[in-house]
């Protein structure tokens, strides 16, 4: 897997609000603001996962933004390493970090979603932390790119698994992000793509993934 930089090398700049900053990707220049509230989300959420020892991801519309998809949204979507019993151990890390659940019991709410519903204090931004599972997700977490938002160090899913999710999901806003990420990211492993939608597709019992991903890979590169 190429550009594997969050274990090899340094982690890719994001710009800051203050000043449109220039983030490179596949040979394209794409100008990125990112909110100071943002990495001020970021920074408290990584203390929080730290001190948890809890590896964690981000993916979802705010990982596709980092990629070069055109989105406005507030929402965070990060995977963390599982955890058995989140009130035990995880959420009064988040508490002291500055963060509050969105749900009263939130085992029970796991239990049933494997997603621990937050929100952020200080700026009032709502988080969704998805308990990893095994298999896939670990090798997502492998690929796992460091993009470096106002000084703070964010672990973001690669290019090639933001495409990968965004496949799965479908929706018309996440074949937009398909096809964004497709057009900015020219030296996208195409191959790592379709070989992670084939094991889906024989694992969902599905055969729409493949032709869904080629068809956004031809209007990205016309």
């Amino acid at each position: 897997m190429p550009g594997a930089s969050g274990q090899t090398g340094r982690p890719t700049p994001i710009a800051p609000t203050t000043s449109s900053t220039t983030w490179h990707s596949g040979g394209s220049s794409i100008g990125r603001r990112v909110p100071s509230a943002l990495a001020e989300l970021f920074a408290a959420l990584g203390a929080a996962l730290g001190e948890a020892r809890l590896r964690w991801y981000l993916f979802g519309a705010q990982a596709a933004i980092l990629y070069g998809a055109a989105r406005l949204t507030a929402d965070v979507d990060v995977t963390i390493e599982d955890v058995d019993v989140p009130s035990r151990a995880l959420v009064p890390a988040l508490e002291r970090a500055g963060f509050s659940l969105r749900v009263p019991n939130v085992d029970d709410f796991v239990d049933r979603t494997r997603v621990i519903p937050i929100a952020h204090d200080a700026t009032g931004i709502p988080i969704d932390l998805v308990l990893a599972g095994p298999g896939l997700e670990e090798r997502f977490f492998a690929r796992v790119r460091e993009h470096l938002i106002e000084g703070v160090v964010v672990p973001v899913a690669s290019a090639e698994d933001i495409v990968v999710m965004k496949v799965l999901a479908s929706r018309p806003k996440d074949m937009d992000d398909v096809r964004a990420v497709l057009a900015a990211n020219v030296q996208i492993d195409v191959g790592l793509v379709r070989a992670t939608l084939r094991e889906l597709e024989m694992l969902l019992d599905q055969a729409d993934l493949l032709p869904a991903f080629d068809d956004a890979l031809a209007r990205a590169r016309r």
